[in-house]
């Protein structure tokens, strides 16, 4: 049974966490595989409303198995926050959802170290979430770091305080907050009892699982442009967030993976600080911001809109191999007159069809477009591609020729049902079963 990634390929918030829960009636589970509560996915079907952050949408989805690989950085205060509101709202997680005894903890003090850093870089700032996740891959990095084992193991207490005091002096350097060891250790105490029973050695599960035939798909956070290798540096993640972060962060060799979603929204989306080519700061801009209602799902934060950038996309569709497109927010192009793709830069005076790795190249890059008649109908909710007006299926043409990747599947709206799936063989490679599973 195949085993598939799904990645976003431009800046997160991409629309992953629908795709997903798409996905999640063909396969058996879901992993995710790096980040930590610092994503947010929406999910919508019929009345309900889910905003996720640690835990994968498969959740929704009784039977579906759900994993915290070891490539994350798992605040318990805020996994028991969301399993607690998924229970309010019915959802029973009883026996399917496993946390990688590897997986980091990370604690309020990785946050306060967070909030500190931010306020002295003053106009310099990266735009983070202020959750702690940067600190706590440094933590992890620097190998003072508290995994879940840890944690819940005897003698586990002594190893906190070694991370707690290196917190403290960070934070004493940066003029921040004190810490509150004893608060902390306290805390991590209660919170032994409720992780123990979640916490296992998920790389021997997951790989028992794929032993048995079951199929597996591995979900991401963020984009691969936040990439901390391969994304706009130093405006980035802390961590693997591009389809090779799959094998690292859940102990599955890539041998055993399959192939790649890719997903992309049909405009270009990106939170916070750092360079964006195709950001529209216009009228357009805003109608894409108020009619996509983009606000981070996390955060709360206005994101910046611009045209669809190919450039970008054509540089996640090879960094992360992808083999098929999830394309998300089709709709919110619908009202537009004409539409633009960002096909080249154009850099000092030369045209360029590659991602410069500096940012200092790609604050001076201009876009270079093409530009499309809009179809200035309604695509919502639209269940066949042939149904979709022929401009609309111009658009998504060109923007295909333009990633060297097709279309498999469209959002036409943010419920569930507004979907459209193609019969394509390049969907069909990634997807167990049948594609009637996911219609």
């Amino acid at each position: 049974m195949p085993n598939a990634v799904v990645v976003g390929m431009q800046w997160g918030d991409e629309g992953k966490g629908k795709i997903v829960d798409l996905l999640c009636p063909a396969f058996d589970g879901v992993v995710r595989y790096q980040g930590g509560d610092n994503a947010g996915h929406t999910v919508k079907f019929r009345d309900r409303h889910f905003a996720l952050h640690l835990i994968p949408s498969g959740v929704l989805h009784p039977g579906t198995l759900c994993v915290l690989g070891n490539g994350m950085v798992i605040p318990p205060d805020s996994l028991f926050r969301e399993l607690d509101g998924l229970t309010e709202s019915g959802v029973d997680s009883s026996g399917r959802l496993f946390v990688s005894s590897r997986a980091h903890v990370l604690l309020e003090a990785h946050r306060q170290v967070d909030r500190a850093r931010e306020a002295a870089l003053e106009g310099g700032r990266i735009g983070t979430t202020a959750r702690g996740i940067g600190p706590a891959y440094e933590s992890k990095a620097a190998r003072v770091g508290l995994r879940m084992c840890d944690l819940v193991a005897p003698g586990g207490e002594e190893r906190l305080r070694v991370l707690l005091e290196r917190l403290a002096a960070d934070l004493a350097v940066l003029g921040g907050e004190t810490v509150a060891i004893e608060e902390a250790v306290e805390a991590c105490a209660g919170w032994i009892e409720r992780l123990r029973p979640l916490v296992h050695d998920t790389s021997y599960l997951l790989n028992r699982w794929i032993d048995d035939g079951r199929s597996l798909l591995f979900e991401g956070a963020q984009g691969v442009l936040l990439d901390l290798d391969h994304g706009t540096y130093p405006y980035v993640t802390s961590s693997s967030s591009s389809a090779g972060g799959a094998a690292t962060g859940s102990g599955v060799a890539p041998s055993r993976i399959d192939g790649v979603l890719g997903i992309l929204k049909a405009y270009t989306t990106r939170v916070g600080a750092g360079p964006f080519v195709t950001e529209l700061e216009d009228e357009v801009g805003k109608h894409l911001q108020d009619r996509g209602n983009e606000l981070g799902t996390t955060t709360g934060r206005p994101r910046r809109c611009g045209w669809f950038d190919a450039v970008v996309a054509r540089y996640s569709r090879m960094i992360s191999g992808v083999d098929c497109i999830a394309l998300t927010k089709l709709d919110v192009l619908d009202t537009l007159d004409e539409i633009k793709i960002c096909v080249a830069y154009e850099i000092d005076g030369e045209e360029r069809t590659d991602l410069p790795p500096t940012v200092e190249e790609l604050a001076r890059a201009r876009p270079v477009y093409r530009t499309l008649p809009g179809w200035q109908s309604a695509t919502v909710a639209t269940s066949s591609f042939r149904g979709l007006p022929a401009e609309a299926q111009t658009y998504v043409a060109a923007l295909e020729e333009a990633v060297g990747a097709r279309v498999g599947i469209l959002s036409t709206g943010p419920r569930r049902e507004e979907t459209i799936v193609r019969d394509l063989p390049d969907l069909e490679r990634l997807i167990p079963g049948d594609l009637e599973e996911i219609r």
